[in-house]
């Protein structure tokens, strides 16, 4: 029987319906009819291209890349705006000003040379056989494009439409200059290759590259907000301005056209992050988007409440691990956040959670996703790419620390429904097990996947059988899909993947001047400074470093950054790679919950309707333990399943017991509520079990056993005294 049949039957109620349905963004545009099915069909294009390549025929490395990126530039101006869109319907006729004509003139002008100039390249080699166009023009088309393009971006911050119908004329244009930056690389590739970032450099590269920087800042823009694109701004600044800057930030400086030229190569923009945005990531959004197309996600959360929603405090306990399940396989964390919180944040608020609380645990549950096996929110993919460390080696380490994490939070949970004597919600609001356990089969894909991953398949072939079988499960359920749904599911799949595009460059241009200038290795040494003094002064010191860099910015990209510049410095002092980036990475996935700017607890506060900052530092306090296990598995590498089975057995019992007496103390809740000593004793046991050893094990428990019997009441004052038990 279905969950909708059952719920018909009236043998329970179906709690979440249309969780996986993606929320529209404040400036993304939703164009009817013919324009509808048009940026649809492109999208189910651009998602098949990427499928087609990874799994049949392959392209040269810069040719597919480049590609990747420009059909996300041309997807995300079509489907996001430069300003907030109305939601009233309004079709009210624009009427334009000279000032915005003028604008739009030049960019038309600009913009439509430069692609009239690489057309005419193109045309020539097709058509004639001419491999090299007359110098003039190559020599003429850059700056006219550049103008152009940055004539429509500022068109669009002064005029674009608010109609969430319409796509600005001025984002077409940027549809068109993409293009134009894609045919001239493309058509140069091969000398490029050699002449990029070196003297020999060529004007048209310069301009081509300024370009598609303008561009994919832009884009960036609008996708995630200003944060990243400022960080990246630095970070350009950075390059020439080197020479006027003190200690290990100087360096010599550059020209422009060694920069730029640099940074749309494999060293920058077309480097490791697009590298993974183009394969594992778009191959496990798409993924994603068949989960969502078949409703497996609205099953996940089902089952969720039917386990544990009658239980204490039973909406968050779901939220910790429904939206922890959804967060891994959505990539994003104040998406996820978004998409599961607006079911479960106003659940918890009806059993008696603040609206503080119930944001923070949804947001906290929600980052913890990206740190949870095997997918990790395309972490691991990244991480493989960089390190060359095998992704099931990943995964597999992956697994015992993404464990104390989530105990962590449920016992922060579990803990705070006792100190406040909350119930669950009534068995007769919840689904019924016994109706849901029959559609077990809905876990197949993600154990199908899990299973090939680890049989020795290629990620992508694991990641098509995924998809594949996502759809022939849907057969057994009332979301069938047919090829109406497929095509739903591949469109998603494109739109899902344009932030991960647009993240990714950006990350890109960062890495690259972090190449370019050597600051990464200037950088370790000054962690070896440090480290001479005191080794564990030296990680915080990168802990903060890794945090700083991911404020504001998707787990992506927080973590590609971080590991260009963080990640080298701890290798140099002798952590191991695989240690090394999971410290940075846990760090990058934390920002997001870690004040001031907490992107994920921002999005819980939007929807709770509680105060942004003290919801970010409730999710910083719920999340403490994702602070503290990044130093465990650096002190204790059995946690990251490395060493005998009996240490690694012993470690996680013993950080398992860690995390219950952290937790408690956070709370204030250790077999009854908890005096302020008691809390601060119970912290400073949580951290004696949690360092390596046999001596601060047996301190630990020491502890914790003492204060079972003061907190039961069997030993207290009196009895101290006396030196006897009544």
């Amino acid at each position: 029987m279905s969950v909708d049949a059952a719920s018909a039957a009236g043998t329970g109620p179906v709690i979440a319906q249309g969780v996986d349905d993606e929320p529209m963004a404040p400036n993304q545009r939703d164009p009817r009819a013919g324009t509808g099915v048009l940026i649809a069909v492109l999208c189910a294009a651009y998602t098949l291209f990427h499928l087609f390549v990874m799994v049949v025929y392959p392209l040269e490395t810069w040719t597919y890349r480049m590609m990747h990126v420009c059909g996300g530039l041309i997807i995300g101006f079509l489907t996001y705006s430069a300003l907030t869109q109305r939601n009233d319907g309004a079709t009210t006729p624009a009427r334009r000003g000279m000032a915005e004509l003028a604008l739009l003139g030049v960019a038309a002008l600009g913009v439509g040379y430069g692609l009239a100039v690489i057309a005419y390249a193109w045309g020539a080699w097709w058509l004639a056989g001419v491999a090299m166009p007359p110098a003039f023009g190559f020599r003429t088309y850059g700056l006219p494009l550049a103008i152009g393009t940055g004539a429509a971006i500022v068109a669009g911050w002064l005029y674009s439409s608010r109609d969430r119908s319409r796509i600005y004329p001025g984002d077409l244009i940027l549809c068109l200059a993409s293009i134009a930056v894609l045919g001239y690389i493309l058509f140069v590739v091969g000398a490029l290759r050699m002449r990029a970032g070196t003297a020999m450099a060529q004007p048209g590269d310069l301009w081509a590259a300024v370009t598609g920087v303008m561009l994919i800042l832009e884009l960036t823009r609008r996708l995630t907000g200003l944060a990243l694109v400022i960080i990246v701004a630095v970070f350009i600044g950075y390059s020439f301005l080197g020479p006027w800057l003190p200690g290990f930030l100087n360096h010599r400086g550059y020209t422009a056209t060694r920069f730029f030229t640099y940074i749309f190569t494999d060293q920058g923009i077309l480097g490791d992050p697009i590298a993974v945005s183009s394969t594992y990531i778009i191959l496990f959004i798409v993924f994603a988007a068949f989960l969502q197309a078949s409703k497996v996600g609205d099953y996940f959360v089902n089952f969720a409440f039917a386990c544990a929603g009658q239980a204490r405090g039973g909406p968050a306990k779901v939220a910790v691990f429904a939206s922890g399940l959804m967060g891994m396989i959505n990539g994003t964390s104040a998406g996820n956040v978004v998409s599961t919180g607006s079911l479960t944040i106003p659940l918890m608020k009806k059993v008696g959670y603040s609206p503080k609380s119930s944001a923070a645990i949804e947001a906290t549950a929600s980052s913890g996703g990206q740190i949870l096996p095997p997918i990790m929110g395309a972490g691991a993919f990244i991480m493989a790419e960089v390190t060359g460390i095998p992704y099931t080696d990943i995964v597999i380490a992956a697994i015992i620390p993404a464990l104390l994490y989530f105990v962590s939070v449920y016992f922060m949970v579990d803990l705070q429904a006792l100190k406040l004597d909350m119930k669950g919600l009534p068995r007769s609001e919840l689904p019924q097990f016994k109706v849901l356990i029959r559609q077990v089969y809905l876990f197949l894909p993600i154990i199908i996947l899990i299973y090939t991953l680890f049989a020795g398949y290629s990620v992508i072939r694991a990641g098509a059988m995924g998809m594949a079988s996502a759809a022939m499960v849907s057969w057994l359920t009332p979301h069938r899909m047919g090829p109406r749904q497929i095509f739903n599911a591949l469109d998603m799949g494109a739109k899902m993947t344009i932030q991960m595009v647009a993240v990714c460059a950006a990350a890109g241009i960062i890495v690259g001047v972090i190449a370019l200038t050597g600051v990464g290795a200037r950088f370790s040494s000054l962690l070896l400074s440090i480290a001479d003094q005191n080794q564990y002064l030296a990680m915080f010191f990168a802990m903060c470093i890794s945090i700083i860099l991911g404020m504001g910015m998707p787990t992506t990209a927080a973590y590609a950054v971080a590991a260009a510049v963080v990640a080298p410095g701890l290798i140099a002092l002798g952590v191991p790679v695989l240690v090394a980036h999971f410290f940075v990475f846990y760090y990058a996935v934390m920002s997001a919950i870690t004040p001031p700017v907490a992107l994920a607890a921002y999005a819980g506060a939007a929807l709770s309707g509680s105060d942004p900052m003290k919801t970010s530092v409730e999710a910083f306090r719920l999340g403490l333990a994702a602070f503290i296990v990044p130093f465990m598995f650096f002190g204790s590498h059995e946690l990251l399943m490395q060493g005998e089975w009996i240490d690694i057995i012993h470690a996680t019992a013993t950080a398992l017991l860690g995390m219950f007496l952290l937790s408690a103390g956070v709370i204030g809740y250790y077999f009854g509520h908890a005096s302020m000593v008691v809390r601060l004793v119970l912290i400073g046991a949580a951290l004696s079990m949690i360092a390596v050893g046999w001596v601060t094990d047996l301190i630990g428990l020491s502890v914790a056993a003492a204060l079972f019997l003061w907190q039961r009441r069997m030993v207290t004052p009196a009895t101290l005294t006396h030196g006897r038990a009544d």
